[in-house]
């Protein structure tokens, strides 16, 4: 399966990749530096990339979900670049708001340039999406257009729940629903429109993609604790350092367990945290059974989200492909 899985990535990415190129050749000068370092095509000082940055989930998804209706993955390009270009607008947006200094094993784009030049980056690419979607008709801007804004109304929250003192696992569920649910569910809605989808198909791929995309979240998060920089390319607890809310944290903090009300404790401190500290609050949040909650969590989303895409098969065979980047998405380390 690993195989065929990084098959598929390439594939998806031999395909979409010279239109992103392309796309972002069209930019001004400054904006295209930045934005081809954050998208890994060159280095700070515009030196080619051993090549661009990222998993690519979101597009293999586009052109993947075009198949599986019985279109073409060509057709669906365009909303493949559209997808993978707001997804980078909300990182590039993301580290400045989190002041992370780092991703994928390199300075940020604001670490590298600065803070206003990444955020102006950042909008570049958000108003470049729209542009290379345009040519796809009204409905498909429409589609892109409302997962964007949820997108934004999910870090919006996000960001809310950093001072909240009491955050239900409800509105954390539903926080990360919008955040990262909503784009992967429009990325495999784009994908069946374009490959000429029925009402039903649409329906079915993108509620695969929105239950995949929460099950990414809780995968996400489940990493942001207990992966290995070594792999993610994260410092180890960087999310416990920053405290912030994530699925696991929540499910602990409301466990109502001795566990859950320490890690409260610990949370709602206004000292910086030690290193003992931090890996305290990873034991407690497992303690408490917030590992073990998102873990089987992203296990069931997955297995509701598989039996969607299989409804939704149109082309015998095409189904097995997205399912297989499913399982990547649910499984991986990094």
């Amino acid at each position: 399966m690993a195989t065929s899985v990084v098959d598929s990535l390439r594939w998806s990415r031999e395909l979409f990749d010279p239109a992103m190129r392309q796309a972002i050749s069209g930019l001004p000068n400054e904006m295209r530096h930045v934005c081809g370092y954050h998208l890994g095509f060159w280095d700070e000082r515009g030196e080619p990339g051993d090549e661009a940055s990222g998993k690519a989930v979101r597009p293999a998804l586009v052109l993947l979900s075009a198949e599986v209706v019985g279109g073409t993955a060509t057709a669906a390009v365009p909303a493949a670049v559209a997808v993978e270009l707001v997804h980078n607008f909300s990182l590039l947006h993301d580290d400045v708001l989190d002041r992370d200094a780092a991703r994928r094993g390199r300075p940020t784009a604001w670490a590298a340039f600065g803070l206003g030049p990444a955020i102006m980056a950042g909008d570049a690419l958000l108003s470049l999406a729209y542009r290379v979607l345009a040519g796809c008709g009204a409905e498909a801007v429409r589609v892109l257009h409302e997962a964007t804004t949820a997108l934004i109304e999910g870090e919006t929250s996000d960001l809310a729940f950093e001072n909240a003192t009491n955050v239900a696992v409800s509105d954390v569920e539903d926080m990360a629903r919008s955040k990262t649910g909503a784009l992967i569910g429009a990325a495999c809605e784009l994908g069946a429109l374009l490959g000429g989808a029925s009402a039903e198909q649409r329906h079915d791929l993108k509620s695969f993609g929105e239950k995949l995309g929460l099950a990414f979240q809780h995968v996400d998060d489940l990493l942001g604790i207990w992966g290995d920089p070594a792999v993610t390319r994260k410092p180890v607890h960087a999310d416990l350092r920053a405290r912030k809310k994530s699925l696991p944290v929540v499910a602990a903090l409301n466990s109502g367990t001795d566990a859950g009300q320490q890690l409260a404790s610990l949370y709602s401190s206004q000292q910086e945290l030690t290193d003992t500290e931090v890996e305290q609050l990873a034991l407690l949040v497992e303690k408490a059974g917030g590992r073990e909650w998102s873990r089987s969590e992203a296990e069931g989303l997955m297995s509701e989200s598989l039996s969607a895409a299989r409804r939704a098969e149109h082309r015998p065979g095409a189904a097995e492909r997205i399912e297989e980047v499913a399982h990547l998405v649910v499984n991986r380390e990094f």
